[in-house]
């Protein structure tokens, strides 16, 4: 069994496009070069999508050419269309990720197009990111349930992630965009999507609404998975579910993974002070069980 697991944080991406609070680039950078310092592999580091959308991350150039970038991170930029791309290439972007989800009415609603028709739109943009040396990512939201359908099929989700996997992503994210997972249909879905995808090429998503990220992410490593999606500090939310939780904490998948002898490479203490100041920045609590019982024992 591989005893290493890649830990990817969307902290300065998915969480904080999601945060009430509009943070200065001079504090993004800092967050991405304090998560760096603490040894996390590959960081989100933001988003070339219409500031007009996402006001949060109008700023991704300024972040990116004020990281002390480390040759031993990865700092992979979102990118919705073949603007966004180019934009990125641009800025010197290695490493990009598309989406799109396994739900009609969530697509439509996100990105005003059919899944189809956003599989069609990621097309030149994938091609021209492998032709360029590029890493790509796909995420697929809503694999467990959406707010506007309910329940997703997992046929649907296999027949998305093989389109990606032909598109030529490199690694695959599954999302529980809304938090209703649990992990018997958790474990389920990663060994369907397995059979379509290779699982070394398979990330999870969780975020915790119902207080199951957790339980959710140890089934999804006994169906093989090795690359987990998390948040440090528990960053985000979800703005399409009322009462959605934001994504898993970095901290708490951390502590629960060096708990199993898995590998991650990730300073604790170091991450438990970065979501601490995070939090702060934002003025809002830290919803990290293990970073806040870090820091208070630390304390006493």
């Amino acid at each position: 069994m591989n005893d290493f697991v890649t830990i990817v944080e969307v902290g300065p991406r998915d969480g904080l496009q999601n945060e009430k609070e509009i943070l200065p680039a001079t504090t993004k950078i800092e967050l991405i070069n304090r998560l760096s310092q603490c040894d996390v592999p590959v960081i989100e580091a933001g988003s070339f999508v219409s500031p007009k959308w996402v006001p949060q991350m109008a700023d991704t150039e300024l972040v990116l050419a004020g990281l002390s970038s480390r040759p031993e991170t990865r700092y992979p930029v979102l990118v919705p269309n073949m603007k966004g791309f180019e934009r990125a290439l641009g800025c010197g972007a290695n490493e990009i990720a598309v989406f799109t989800a396994a739900s009609e009415s969530f697509t439509r609603r996100n990105t005003n197009c059919s899944i189809a028709e956003s599989i069609t739109r990621l097309e030149p943009v994938t091609q021209q990111a492998k032709a360029a040396g590029m890493r790509v990512r796909g995420y697929v939201s809503c694999v467990l349930g959406c707010p506007y359908e309910g329940k997703i099929e997992i046929g649907a989700v296999t027949n998305v992630c093989g389109q990606l996997l032909e598109l030529g992503c490199d690694e695959i994210s599954l999302g529980d965009t809304i938090g209703i997972g649990t992990p018997g249909v958790a474990n389920a879905l990663v060994r369907a999507v397995g059979s379509i995808v290779p699982v070394a090429q398979l990330a999870v998503h969780f975020h915790d609404t119902y207080g199951q990220a957790l339980a959710n992410i140890l089934a999804c490593l006994d169906a093989g998975i090795r690359i987990i999606d998390s948040s440090v500090s528990g960053l985000g939310g979800c703005p399409y579910a009322c009462g959605a939780s934001g994504n898993v904490a970095r901290e708490d998948v951390v502590y629960m993974l060096h708990g199993l002898g898995l590998e991650t490479g990730i300073d604790l203490e170091a991450l438990a002070k970065t979501g601490d100041w995070i939090s702060k920045q934002l003025q809002r609590p830290n919803n990290s069980n293990a970073g806040l019982a870090l820091l208070t024992n630390e304390i006493n």
